[in-house]
């Protein structure tokens, strides 16, 4: 499939035979084997858009707890393997209904709470067990008297609304000790607390969060009104908000492709090569989305932005194939005899660059959390698809209707006769010059500079959040305001972070002295660690117990040696809490509450838990991390970490393989590879600049920057080596090779740059990092393989040193 520059003077001979002249039997088996059977190949592909494009329609948008989740990491493992003492620690939302003109101790507003909490008790997929709410029966107060302990449900079951029923809820809420928890700081609003399942048990389904959220807009929300305030806050609040966003998403899709034509018909002036073009990358975006239905798979906030890349990706393939057929077509070859002259040139060169990309989203497979490797394979599959759709189906397509004859012409027009008049010609006059020495020297120093600064600058760079609220939503957002009020208004935030208690194998294993001292003398440990609001464990809770059951003489207020003692205390517990301890007394969580889930918070928490784990760890009790959200998130800023670390190699080590086979010349795959390493040295310091952590949404943003990137230079490069070993200079091959590809790479650049740009006006705040950071990436690739490639060839590839064996892809 590789061709050098004897191989075009002898192609520039067949470009004017008619299709009955042209020798059909030339070409290799796959050429043969694709062109002797065009009308059987679209008959299959309209036959496979319309069964996948019917299975596409059939796709859901939903998300996954566990699938957000590293499930090999240890926090997690340890999380998996005690979830039935945790049961409350897992995927929550918290429902703040707020009274706007007084406090809770209102009928009015308790009668709004009453229904509110009546309706979200009845959704699918709620916890019931371990809901709470002011009219939940498991929320109780106690009262230590001489007697002992005396308690009821916070509601008094003769609640009427009247004053006096009112006041004892008053009196009740005081004993409960749930300020600052359930009811806020400044008694005007109250949380109902729903832990959810992640199977629905009544029909074995995953959690649907897309309906869950329908149901809290239709049932819940919309009961706002100007007394009644309503705030929702979680996981599945915030993956509700994204799928509510789609519908934008999809807006965005659709302005993309408006653009994408625009800037085709632009270059082309040809309506049915542009036709062609979009309906090839649009067949594959089709295609993928039928084939994850068939797979079972279905997209989630993070997957669906694979489309819109795809998309990209194969409208600027699909420009390559276009332009080579155009300017035969322009030379006077019959369409059909153009599509094939062109499929031999370029075959090889849309396949190494799609195995790039592909290669590029593949290294994500490395992240060992679910929902990447998900995107990962859904954007494998959707570049797989443009291997057939855009280097098969497009020239087939083209060798049935052609270019406008008008179009084809003009493009030679273009590219013999502008002259030094054009502003791409006076900027490939420009970009000439470094390919000299001085110019050379310049841009190195330069590049070498801004590697420097970037480096040190990107060396800031924060794994997880950098900011308080949902960073995957906008700070303006909804959510965010409403999360901003539970932190503003209540004492304990919606940041837990659950550090596993474990007694020894015997049963009760928590029963005993030893076990709830080490537990205690943690809970007070934490407590002194910044960041930490406050802590709440068993151990907390048997002081007040024991104290109980001895008239509440603050002389027993705290944890007896004596183990009947202590075990009816820590009966009494589990009675009270059983979100405190497991039902076998095995397990308990002591969970720290948190300010706030800064990466910087987090990682002092899971430091300080851990270095007393390693001090303190013994046959009687084991201190394991850990499980509520922000120990989730923990866990996955550890293996983002880790991912971080290593997946750039992987990268580009797989990036350096394929340059490598593809032109057998170690000074070229250097030329190659420096600018993609100087754009990602650029874009971690851009991320610095702008507040952007390396977290699940951006990791991806290198390894898709680079597989894409390298596509420059594949197009520059290869042209370039080709007329330099046909005896050209290094100035001469480089001014060839702008001018056989130069504008393709500018259109390649701007299309797929501007096809992420519109990303930045996303609701949602990762959509619009990521395509800051992608637009960063392809434009930078684009400018420094047209500067630096020609600097760097002049010092690694001047016509000496480029092997007569070298193997070089020419692109028309």
């Amino acid at each position: 499939m590789t061709m050098d520059v004897q191989a075009i003077q002898k192609e520039i001979a067949a470009q004017r035979l008619s299709h009955n002249d042209f020798d059909a039997s030339s070409g290799n088996f796959l050429e043969l084997l694709i062109f002797n059977n065009r009308f059987v190949i679209l008959i299959i592909s309209v036959l496979l858009t319309l069964v996948l494009g019917y299975s596409a329609t059939r796709l859901t948008v939903n998300a996954s707890y566990i699938d957000m989740l590293p499930q090999h990491q240890q926090y997690v493992v340890n999380y998996e393997a005690n979830r039935k003492a945790l049961r409350a620690l897992g995927d929550s939302v918290r429902i703040v209904v707020e009274n706007k003109t007084g406090n809770i101790y209102n009928p009015q507003y308790l009668a709004t709470l009453r229904k509110i909490n009546d309706k979200v008790f009845l959704l699918p997929g709620v916890d019931r067990s371990f809901m709470k709410s002011l009219w939940m029966p498991v929320v109780r107060w106690t009262q230590i008297t001489e007697q002992g302990v005396v308690g009821g449900s916070v509601m008094p079951d003769d609640y009427d609304g009247s004053a006096a029923s009112i006041a004892q809820l008053r009196q009740n809420i005081g004993l409960a000790g749930i300020t600052g928890s359930l009811v806020s700081n400044d008694q005007r609003s109250s949380i109902i607390f729903v832990p959810l399942l992640d199977v629905d048990p009544a029909t074995g389904a995953p959690f649907d969060y897309g309906k869950f959220w329908q149901e809290m807009k239709s049932q819940v929300l919309s009961m706002q009104s100007p007394s009644v305030g309503i705030h929702i806050v979680g996981f599945a609040a915030i993956m509700g908000n994204l799928i509510a966003a789609l519908h934008e998403i999809l807006g965005f899709f659709l302005i993309a492709a408006c653009i994408a034509s625009i800037f085709i018909f632009a270059f082309t002036h040809c309506v049915r090569s542009t036709v062609a073009i979009l309906a090839c990358s649009f067949i594959a975006v089709v295609w993928l989305l039928g084939i994850i239905r068939f797979l079972g798979y279905v997209l989630d906030p993070y997957s669906i932005l694979v489309p819109f890349l795809v998309f990209a990706i194969g409208v600027s393939h699909g420009a390559q194939k276009m332009n080579g057929i155009m300017q035969d077509i322009g030379r006077g070859a019959h369409r059909y005899v153009a599509a094939r002259l062109t499929f031999r040139r370029l075959f090889m060169a849309g396949l190494t660059a799609l195995i790039a990309d592909a290669v590029g989203f593949a290294v994500l497979n490395v992240i060992q959390i679910e929902a990447i490797r998900t995107l990962a394979l859904t954007a494998s599959i959707g570049v797989s698809l443009l291997v057939f759709t855009n280097l098969v189906l497009l020239p087939i397509l083209l060798s049935y209707v052609g270019v406008s004859q008008k179009a084809a012409m003009r493009s030679l027009e273009t590219k013999q006769a502008s002259g030094d008049h054009s502003l791409f010609e006076r900027v490939f006059h420009v970009l000439e010059h470094f390919s000299e020495r001085g110019w050379a020297i310049g841009a190195i120093v330069v590049a070498l500079m801004l590697m420097s600064a970037g480096y040190i600058v990107g060396q800031k760079v924060q794994i997880g959040d950098v900011a308080p609220g949902a960073p995957e939503l906008r700070a303006n957002s909804i959510y965010n305001h409403d999360d901003a009020f539970v932190i503003h208004h209540y004492s304990l935030s919606s940041d837990q972070f659950a550090i596993i208690v474990k007694g020894d194998s015997s049963g009760r294993g928590l029963v005993s002295y030893p076990a709830m001292m080490e537990m205690d003398r943690l809970e007070q440990y934490m407590r002194t660690i910044p960041g930490v609001q406050t802590t709440v464990s068993a151990a907390d809770f048997v002081r007040t117990y024991t104290a109980a059951s001895f008239s509440g003489n603050l002389k027993w207020w705290t944890i007896n040696n004596q183990k009947d003692v202590l075990s009816e205390s820590i009966d009494d517990v589990f009675s009270y809490n059983p979100e405190l301890m497991s039902n076998d007394f095995s397990a308990a969580p002591l969970i720290v509450y948190l300010s706030d889930h800064k990466a910087s918070t987090l990682t002092a928490v899971a430091n300080a838990a851990q270095n007393f784990a390693d001090k303190h760890n013994s046959g009687a009790v084991q201190f394991m991390l850990a499980a509520g959200n922000a120990g989730m998130d923990e866990a996955t800023n550890i293996v983002v970490k880790q991912a971080n670390t290593m997946m750039p190699y992987l990268v580009y080590a797989a990036v350096i393989i394929l340059c490598f086979i593809s032109f057998r010349n170690w000074r070229a795959v250097v030329v190659a590879v420096v600018p993609l390493v100087l754009t990602s040295v650029l874009c971690q310091a851009l991320m610095v600049m702008l507040g952007i952590g390396v977290k699940v949404a951006t990791l991806p943003v290198i390894a898709l920057g680079v597989g894409i990137g390298v596509d420059y230079a594949l197009y520059l490069l290869s042209v370039q080596l080709a007329f330099q070993r046909g005896g050209d200079s290094l100035r001469v091959a480089y001014r060839k090779a702008l001018r056989f590809t130069g504008k393709i790479v500018a259109l390649v650049g701007f299309t797929l740059a501007t096809g992420v740009s519109l990303w930045a006006f996303s609701p949602i705040k990762f959509q619009a990092d990521m395509g800051i950071l992608l637009t960063f990436m392809f434009l930078w690739n684009m400018l420094g393989a047209l500067i630096l490639i020609p600097a760097l060839s002049h010092f690694l590839l001047q016509t000496k040193w480029v092997a007569p064996s070298t193997r070089a892809v020419v692109l028309h």
